[in-house]
């Protein structure tokens, strides 16, 4: 499926479009959600926006790299409860940085 594509100036063939298309989606790895071609009918100029990549956040918890804690035992999940939380004050910063 393509993306969504909007032209300014020369619009290009199908085939062409397709090659713009396939040669970013390749070069970058990624899906184009639209892609802007502004064409003179001797230059291109090609203005294009990816699709989102899912992100997981990944935390170090107890000397562990999670996503989440869905999966820890009951010994496991504890352990994170009891843990000391350490945390910075801006009034620590301050006094860090600017003493």
């Amino acid at each position: 499926m393509l993306p969504e594509i909007n032209f300014v100036g020369d619009q290009l063939s199908e085939e062409e479009t397709r090659a713009y298309v396939d040669y970013l989606e390749e070069k970058y790895g990624r899906k184009l959600q639209e892609l802007t071609i502004e064409s003179d009918g001797e230059y291109v100029n090609l203005n294009y926006q990816f699709t989102e990549v899912p992100f997981e956040r990944i935390r170090r918890i107890t000397g562990y790299l999670v996503g989440t804690m869905e999966r820890w035992n009951d010994a496991k999940t504890a352990e994170e409860a009891d843990r000391v939380k350490h945390s910075v004050s801006p009034r620590d910063i301050e006094e860090f940085c600017c003493n």
